[in-house]
């Protein structure tokens, strides 16, 4: 095998711990885990060799059905040419012929008169032959004036004697010397190299990606490039097996292309660029793999609540969801009811059986629903939208220990913003019970930024990144992001990067510490 140089570290080490340390319980345990790491490089290395001969694989199946499907344009190029020769050909035979056929006819109308003339001039001098033997003056005298006449009149001296056409063709006569000449120089399109992708100058941030690659050399015939790219969730060389489609972008002017506004639900991106003439496509650059790993979730609907209509990325208010549950199990019991509790009362039947959590499903007045996907370390983003018309919800992030009766800001496993827009509007951080009202204008989406390992959990405008509130705590569980919805709606979007003003703004500001000092600096347990 071909390690690269990091496997070798590894494998090196590993191998060394192996061969040298004496035996003993603690050694054996080394040499277990020195053992494990070279299993570890090896399958991984075997991996990325399958990945390779499955690559080597696919290229030559492309080499036979691309030498084929070259060879079948080839083959009807030529067919076209023969075809043109061979229009060409029939039309300057047909234009030979149709000149010996006018030549012809010509000549022959010309023989036939001059047989006409030559038959009547012979009949006339043997008339005239036979006259001289006349002894009759009268008679010698009318002969001779018929003659005369005859000879007048006679058409053979009103003959032109001189042919109409000639026997000269060669006005028809081809010379194909040059056409020979510029079919001897016939060959295959000049096809342009491949490009090169220059991974220090592509960019990934704020869920867009820039693609920036140049030419190996100088090429003034290039029309435009076509880029390709496609999601995959495996490092390095472009996988041959189950990988999605390349999605095609044609017709790039310039020598780097912006992808925005992508959703980032893959580890890793590929792309290849090739390069077009006005004729024809040259080959791929070799691929780039760029990272475009984001914090991806979906809302879990098997702890929900059930008064929550939860899908994928959305979540309801459905005041019938818990008495729909209720008449499966109970029959007929709640049959007839409807409409809309207040968030102070409900009524909630048997919780069915979970789909995906093994927690238990919230019930009561905790109208919540978490992510199924925990944060244990590292900074996140996502964004939230209410429709217009929810009466309240609150957005966060929660322990997984988060109690089924527990609401969100409520308990010391919690940390929240909530937006009440029932009997009086609020907005409010809230955190261990504890509310701080906030003085600005509720968003129409709210960014959420989670620094697990910084411990800071920001909420922002998602349009304008202005920062609403953070709290700084010590997350001491993996965290869960948490959404509470009553008479209302929320839809989600994930899979998103850290914006970059965000960034800017955790690495400038350190929240609202001044004003938020009740909720700020808790460390939970």
């Amino acid at each position: 095998y071909c390690f690269k140089e990091n496997e070798n570290v590894t494998v090196d080490k590993a191998c060394f711990l192996i061969s040298n340390i004496t035996i003993g319980p603690e050694s054996v345990n080394l040499q277990q885990e020195a053992l494990q790491r070279i299993i570890s490089t090896l399958a991984n290395k075997n991996d990325e060799i399958q990945n390779f001969i499955d690559t080597l694989h696919h290229t030559l199946k492309g080499v036979q059905e691309n030498s084929s499907n070259i060879l079948s344009e080839l083959d009807e190029e030529f067919d076209s040419l023969y075809s043109i020769l061979d229009e060409v050909k029939e039309s300057m035979i047909n234009c030979i012929k149709q000149e010996q056929a006018r030549k012809s006819q010509e000549l022959q109308s010309q023989i036939s008169q001059c047989n006409n003339a030559l038959e009547n001039s012979e009949e006339l001098l043997e008339f005239a032959t036979r006259s001289l033997d006349i002894k009759e003056p009268e008679e010698f005298s009318k002969a001779a004036r018929q003659i005369k006449d005859r000879v007048t009149m006679a058409s053979a001296f009103r003959l032109s004697l001189k042919p109409k056409v000639s026997d000269n063709m060669t006005h028809l006569m081809v010379d194909f010397s040059q056409e020979r000449q510029m079919l001897q120089t016939l060959k295959f399109l000049p096809v342009p190299k491949a490009p090169e992708i220059d991974p220090v100058e592509c960019l990934v941030a704020d869920n867009s990606v820039t693609v920036a690659w140049r030419m190996p050399e100088e090429d003034n015939k290039i029309d435009h490039f076509i880029l390709e790219h496609r999601k995959t969730n495996f490092d390095g060389l472009p996988r041959v097996k189950d990988e999605r489609c390349w999605e095609i972008i044609d017709n790039i002017k310039g020598t780097e292309y912006t992808l925005s506004g992508l959703k980032f639900d893959s580890k890793y991106m590929n792309f290849r660029v090739r390069a077009c003439n006005k004729a024809v496509a040259g080959e791929y650059s070799d691929p780039v793999t760029l990272e475009t790993k984001a914090l991806n979730f979906n809302l879990d609907n098997s702890s929900s609540h059930l008064n929550l209509k939860v899908e994928d990325t959305c979540v309801e208010w459905d005041p019938t969801g818990g008495k729909g549950q209720e008449s499966k199990i109970k029959g007929k019991e709640n049959k007839g009811r409807s409409g809309t509790p207040s968030p102070k009362r409900t009524s909630v039947g048997s919780r069915p059986p979970a789909v995906r959590g093994s927690r238990d499903r919230f019930t009561g007045e905790s109208y919540t629903v978490l992510g199924d996907t925990a944060i244990e370390s590292g900074q996140h983003y996502w964004e939230v939208k209410a429709q217009k018309d929810c009466k309240s919800y609150s957005v966060g992030v929660a322990y997984k220990t988060l109690g089924k009766f527990d609401q969100l800001g409520k308990t010391n496993t919690s940390w929240c913003i909530h937006v009440n827009n029932w009997l009086q509007n609020t907005f409010a951080a809230k955190h261990n019970n504890k509310v701080k009202a906030l003085d600005v204008t509720v968003p129409e989406k709210l960014g959420v930024f989670c620094d697990f390992d910084g411990g800071q959990l920001s909420f922002y405008d998602a349009n304008s990144k202005q920062l609403l509130y953070s709290f700084k705590t010590k997350f001491t569980q993996p965290v869960l992001p948490g959404f509470m919805v009553w008479c209302g709606g929320l839809s989600l979007s994930t899979g998103m990067q850290v914006p970059s003003a965000v960034r800017t703004l955790q690495k400038s500001e350190n929240g609202m510490t001044g004003s938020a000092s009740s909720l700020n600096n808790v460390v939970t347990q």
